[in-house]
């Protein structure tokens, strides 16, 4: 069986594990780095950008998220998860962790009161357009070269990109029942390290 992490730290981690295991996918909370062992791919939630970034250096998680990455395994950051996961994030006063090659702003919708929610089609996502929440929503404003543009809003801002096997998406998937893309997410894992569990 498939073994995903969800960080869970801070943020709505519960609903993405809570999808997950609805998937027949085997689904941990990730609270210390003994919990990242033996998983295919991680999910880093939204919530507060800068409280996630600090519990992850208090519970000495930086490192050991970098080697996780560095050994193959798939990422998936939403909203705060997308901040943290990315290269830059020049109005967060936290390190991130540079596993994805974009530049995110934050809050780049407004406040709460901002939130909104429209059905965006997800390049490689089948069935029609996903209908995406955002909640105080960071906006994607730099891409690298091997960055792929999978949505973005009317007006052209990126609000989702994948590079490699790692996605980033500026809204909640896990607020939805729309199970797409933790499907998506989930087949990149299974590509991306072959379990030899099983294996004699």
């Amino acid at each position: 069986m498939t073994r995903i992490g969800v960080l869970a730290l801070q943020g709505d981690f519960a609903e993405h594990l809570t999808m997950l295991r609805s998937l027949d996918v085997e689904a941990r909370a990730v609270r210390l780095p003994r919990d990242l062992e033996d998983l295919d791919g991680l999910i880093l939630p939204g919530g507060e950008s800068t409280t996630i970034s600090r519990l992850a250096d208090a519970y000495g998680l930086v490192e050991p998220l970098r080697a996780f990455a560095g050994a193959g395994k798939a990422l998936w950051g939403t909203c705060a998860g997308a901040i943290y996961l990315a290269r830059s994030a020049p109005d967060l006063d936290r390190p991130t962790l540079g596993l994805i090659d974009i530049e995110v702003r934050r809050n780049a919708f407004g406040r709460q009161i901002d939130s909104f929610e429209i059905d965006l089609p997800i390049a490689g996502i089948e069935g029609g357009p996903f209908h995406a929440v955002f909640i105080r929503a960071p906006v994607i404003e730099a891409t690298g070269p091997d960055v792929t543009v999978l949505a973005r809003l009317e007006d052209g801002r990126i609000v989702a990109v994948q590079e490699g096997n790692r996605l980033a998406t500026a809204f909640h998937p896990e607020l939805t029942t729309d199970t797409r893309l933790h499907r998506y997410f989930v087949a990149l894992a299974e590509r991306a390290v072959p379990s030899k569990r099983g294996m004699a």
